[in-house]
C-alpha cells in the first residue's frame, strides 16, 4: 500500500474523527477541510471522490490490519496464538489511536466493508484451527464463532477507550475467553492470552 502524503493523512485523520463522532458516513467537503486545517482544493486534490473517502477508509483500516497480522503471524501459523494477537493488536490499536478505535467501533456492524476486518486472516485461522483439530465447534458453526470474537474484541475496545481497563488487561482477558469458548483448555487459553506480543510491522 502507497504511503499517504502529510495533507492525506491530516485529511483521513480528520475523516475519521467526524465519521465517529458523528455516527454518519456524510460529511461535507467544508467540514473536512475546516476539521483537517487545508483548503477545498487539497481535499479534492488528494480525493477527487471525497463522497468516497469513508470506504476509503474502511478499505485501507481493514486490509493495514490484515497484512501487518499476517506478517507478524508464526511459521507454522498456531491459530490458536494467531488469534489471540490478533485480538490484542485490536485492543492495543485503540489504545494507541482513540480515534482509529472509535471508528471502528461506530461502524464494526453496521458496515459490510468494516464487517470484513474479521473475515479475512481471522476467518482464515479460525477454520485451520477448526480444521485441524485445536479448536472444537462445529463448521457450520463458524459464523457464530467469528460474530462472537468480534464482540470480544470490540467489547475490549470500548473498555480501554473509556478508561475501564488497559489495552494489556482488556485484549489478555478477550483473547483468553475466545480461546476457552472455542475449546482450547483453561490453563493453555491463559498461557497464550498473555505471552508477550511478537513485533507488528509498521
Amino acid at each position: 500500500m502507497p504511503e499517504s502524503t502529510s495533507a492525506q493523512t491530516r485529511i483521513i485523520e480528520a475523516a475519521k474523527r467526524l465519521f465517529a463522532e458523528r455516527g454518519t458516513a456524510e460529511v461535507s467537503v467544508s467540514e473536512l477541510s475546516q476539521a483537517a486545517g487545508v483548503a477545498r482544493g487539497t481535499i479534492y486534490n488528494n480525493f477527487p471522490a471525497p463522497e468516497n473517502l469513508f470506504h476509503e477508509i474502511v478499505a485501507r483500516l481493514a486490509q493495514d490490519m490484515h497484512e501487518r497480522i499476517a506478517m507478524a503471524g508464526e511459521t507454522p501459523r498456531d491459530p490458536a496464538r494467531c488469534l489471540a494477537n490478533g485480538l490484542r493488536y485490536f485492543v492495543r490499536q485503540a489504545h494507541e489511536e482513540p480515534i482509529w478505535g472509535r471508528f471502528v467501533l461506530r461502524f464494526a456492524f453496521s458496515n459490510s466493508a468494516l464487517q470484513g476486518m474479521w473475515n479475512g486472516q481471522p476467518a482464515i485461522d479460525l477454520l485451520a484451527g477448526q480444521a485441524s483439530g485445536r479448536y472444537r465447534f462445529d463448521i457450520t458453526q463458524a459464523p457464530s464463532m467469528l460474530a462472537m470474537i468480534a464482540g470480544c474484541g470490540l467489547s475490549a475496545m470500548f473498555m480501554v477507550l473509556e478508561g475501564h481497563r488497559t489495552w494489556r488487561d482488556a485484549g489478555s482477558d478477550a483473547a483468553e475467553f475466545a480461546l476457552r469458548a472455542l475449546g482450547i483448555a483453561e490453563d493453555e487459553a491463559r498461557t497464550i492470552a498473555n505471552t508477550e506480543l511478537p513485533p507488528l510491522s509498521k
